[in-house]
């Protein structure tokens, strides 16, 4: 008898050992051990999908959720690819715009999957956590999130998250802003190289887009300094038109953005002062003073995750395009812009295209007066924003910090000197 339960003990144990092994080698983005190490991703610009001519889907229903509505701008550039890419490929669309990050995010998403959508994308941030619960319930619907952690690590097989390479985007939006300043300090030697800033939150999404726009200004204007201030909400047109004010009270020329109303655009135009927008150009509403801009082309994304429904292919779990795509894009230049601004964006961009360019070179800029030779960033994001992964890469001669490279949303939160806020 004892040895019957001996057999029987033994039995069980390796049926558990086999079970907690397959569990764990399953474990989208993690080691049998729980230790999650996450290696640079090697999806970066493919939007190719290998296609068999075996069509899995003949109709696809996307379901997209926007954090606010088309008064947006954010907002606003994903409505448009969407609208636009849905009708190129005869795709039904349904919009819920004014979705809170809250569980109005996953009301919303069970609501879209038992409509019969295949895709349901969500734009912002905060929507993340309820997207995942969604995608837990409904294992045949494909849920995308746009600037999202967790698509490696979630463990979800139909969540997935994607971003793309924006602050290459907003470097040449830099050099935009700094040839204006040249310009102007050319032709009026009182006028003081200092730009102003206007962030939604201080997250590493904002920091990394303010970081590139201005590293972009200082590699042709290199006294440039910059002010920043953040209104804490991604849609305030008064928070934002407040701001925009306060930073040229401060005596900055030159204002951009990342914050998703008309604010601070507006009081540029009404003051006379230079604007670099994001996702949308101003130069009808702002004639006199938009300068240049940058966006996310989502449409890019949205094509690529239709063709993968279409024809049974996998998503990728964590998404990330670039120039090479399209993903990224410089908007219109505006009438205001320096003469060579042109030329110099398209010298920068096709160096970014060749891989010569860094936004975030270490030769290029210090933190508290030293040369940044280690940078550990919390890529696998928990509570506490632990840091946990080297981002500083050297190839060749050229020593930086990797961007966008081991997951698709920023990480980088470093501030360099330079910048500095508008109190301070």
């Amino acid at each position: 008898m004892k040895k019957k339960v001996f057999v029987l003990l033994v039995v069980v144990a390796l049926i558990a050992a086999l079970c907690a092994t397959f569990v764990a080698c399953n474990k989208k983005g993690t080691d049998a051990d729980d230790t999650i190490k996450l290696e640079p991703m090697t999806n970066i610009d493919n939007v190719d999908v290998d296609k068999t001519g075996q069509v899995v889907k003949s109709s696809i229903k996307f379901g997209l959720i926007t954090l606010h509505d088309e008064h947006s701008t954010y907002d606003k550039n994903f409505i448009d690819a969407a609208t636009t890419v849905c009708a190129q490929m005869g795709a039904a669309l349904v919009v819920k715009s004014g979705i809170d990050e809250t569980n109005a995010c996953y009301d919303t998403a069970v609501e879209l999957a038992e409509d019969g959508c295949d895709i349901v994308f969500a734009d912002s941030f905060g929507h993340e956590e309820f997207m995942i619960k969604a995608a837990k319930e409904y294992p045949n619907v494909q849920f995308c999130h746009a600037t999202g952690t967790s698509g490696r690590i979630a463990g979800v097989s139909n969540f997935q998250t994607a971003f793309a390479n924006i602050y290459e985007g907003r470097y040449l939006a830099g050099i935009a802003a700094g040839m204006k300043l040249n310009a102007m300090m050319a032709a009026d030697n009182t006028v003081v190289p200092k730009m102003g800033y206007v962030g939604a939150y201080p997250y590493e999404e904002v920091i990394s887009g303010l970081t590139s726009f201005y590293l972009g200004a200082k590699s042709v204007c290199p006294s440039v300094t910059m002010k920043t201030t953040f209104t804490n909400s991604w849609y305030d047109e008064i928070a934002e038109a407040n701001s925009a004010t306060a930073l040229i009270n401060a005596g900055c020329v030159l204002i951009s953005q990342h914050a998703d109303s008309m604010g601070a655009p507006q009081v540029c135009e009404t003051k006379g002062v230079p604007n670099v927008t994001y996702n949308v150009s101003t130069k009808t509403a702002c004639p006199n003073t938009y300068l240049a801009g940058c966006k996310i082309n989502w449409g890019t994304y949205f094509k690529y995750i239709i063709e993968c429904v279409k024809y049974g292919k996998d998503i990728p779990d964590d998404w990330t395009g670039g120039f090479a795509t399209g993903a990224v894009e410089v908007l219109e230049l505006g009438d205001a812009v320096a003469t060579g601004t042109a030329a110099a964006i398209a010298n920068a961009k096709a160096k970014f295209e060749a891989g010569t360019l860094k936004v975030y070179d270490c030769s290029t800029f210090t933190v508290n007066g030293a040369a940044v030779t280690e940078y550990v960033a919390n890529v696998v994001s928990d509570e506490a924003f632990t840091p946990d992964t080297n981002v500083v890469i050297t190839s060749g001669n050229k020593t930086y910090i990797a961007e966008s490279t081991y997951r698709s949303a920023p990480y980088f939160g470093l501030t360099i000197d330079g910048i500095s806020p508008l109190n301070a």
